[in-house]
């Protein structure tokens, strides 16, 4: 018996997620053209509080998509690696702003739930791996806010 895929769109208690992670990442575009951006690049203008913020969102939206159980473990490490991969290199002065414009974790974790639902990729169920996804998470966390700080006085010492 062939294998159906699951449901076409998010389930009502993860369409949040999506709209969060499109005021993220894409929420606004710049006139004339159909490039995207959302209030993560803009919030990381603010030093250590921009990417701290991003990151907790992105992380927090994590939380809730494995608390459901809802996605594979493979989903859940993927999402984790992308939110990880955009909090460290964010945590760049300059190189950072700029590549915020263009790594959005939160819409890549979009696309994997969709292919999770709509393709019927990634099986399984991740309930398992919450522990472990928080721990890779807090410690990613206290990296970027370590490379943030010593960022920032280096800047500041070169002045």
């Amino acid at each position: 018996m062939e294998q159906r895929p699951k449901k076409t769109a998010l389930t009502g208690q993860l369409k949040w997620v999506e709209q969060v992670a499109s005021v993220m990442d894409d929420k606004f575009r710049l006139p004339g053209t159909s490039f995207r951006f959302g209030l993560d690049p803009i919030l990381n203008f603010i030093p250590f509080a921009g990417d701290v913020s991003g990151f907790i969102v992105a992380a927090s939206l994590l939380y809730v998509i494995a608390k459901n159980g809802a996605v594979s473990r493979k989903v859940l490490i993927l999402m984790a690696l992308n939110i990880s991969v955009d909090a460290l290199i964010g945590a760049i002065p300059i190189i950072g702003q700029v590549t915020d414009f263009y790594l959005k974790a939160n819409t890549r974790n979009i696309k994997l739930l969709k292919e999770h639902y709509q393709e019927g990729k990634h099986h399984g169920n991740g309930k398992g791996t919450i522990t472990l996804i928080l721990i890779v998470l807090v410690v990613f966390l206290a990296a970027t806010i370590y490379l943030s700080y010593i960022a920032l006085r280096w800047l500041f010492n070169l002045g």
